[in-house]
């Protein structure tokens, strides 16, 4: 097992991420412990992501992974211009990076991702349990001279309190690039009350074939301990709509 407390390297993962308003804010808002405030718009985002060669870490080996998570008032990284967030949801195919994340406090999970480009159609497409789950369908171009940096900031629970972590990165992210559809394809599968509304309004957001990111050693204490976090609910569907920029 690879050491919780040690950073971890990717370079030139295949990663699309965004964000959107959800179907069910109240839902979505019943996922965060005491002590931490989701934004009045109640946002979720989601990545979806590859590593295809194990040449490209420093430890995962290849890899696919799909995390959601809402997004939080008052935990924004120094630089990021998208605001921190806690993990509601991870879905590893690597049980090296599972028990890694695990012991960092994410709540990961078995699970598959694809993403697949055909001309300018990127399908990515997440299955647990068996099963697809999440289905996103995007337009998108080529890179270009554009290079964005920063940090993006995640918590989670550990060993009863709140801890946080800064994830540096460099992605080049394609141009045009629009979100098509986002469906939730399992109704009673926990990941399910995080659904878009109906139209869909995003957020923020991205995809990029060549992402560079790090896990930091191992995450801080945030401030205050977890309560449990309630349990999941239902409803979600499909819709479409324009991207403002992000990211």
């Amino acid at each position: 097992m690879l050491d919780p407390a040690a950073p971890q390297l990717v370079v030139n993962a295949r990663v699309l991420q965004f964000s959107w308003l959800p179907a069910d804010p109240d839902a979505v808002a019943a996922f965060l412990p005491t002590g931490l405030r989701p934004r009045e718009d109640r946002q979720v985002f989601l990545c979806q992501y590859v590593v295809d060669d194990e040449s490209q870490t420093s430890g995962f080996g290849a890899y696919s992974l799909t995390y959601l998570g809402i997004s939080l008032v008052g935990a924004d990284p120094p630089d990021g211009d998208t605001p921190g967030g806690w993990w509601s949801h991870y879905f590893a195919s690597s049980p090296r990076v599972r028990e890694y994340a695990a012991a960092r406090g994410v709540p990961a999970g078995a699970g598959q991702t694809t993403v697949d480009v055909r001309g300018e159609q990127l399908t990515a497409e997440t299955r647990a349990d068996g099963r697809p789950i999440i289905r996103t369908v995007a337009l998108v171009g080529h890179t270009g001279h554009l290079v964005r940096s920063g940090h993006h900031r995640y918590l989670t629970g550990r060993d009863g309190e709140l801890t946080s972590a800064d994830y540096p990165y460099v992605a080049e992210p394609v141009t045009p690039f629009e979100i098509e559809s986002v469906e939730f394809l399992a109704p009673d599968h926990p990941v399910y009350p995080l659904r878009p509304a109906n139209p869909l309004t995003i957020g923020w957001g991205f995809y990029s074939p060549r992402v560079s990111f790090a896990y930091p050693a191992g995450p801080h204490a945030f401030d205050r301990p977890p309560t449990a976090v309630p349990a999941h609910q239902v409803p979600a569907r499909r819709a479409r709509s324009g991207l403002p920029s992000g990211s």
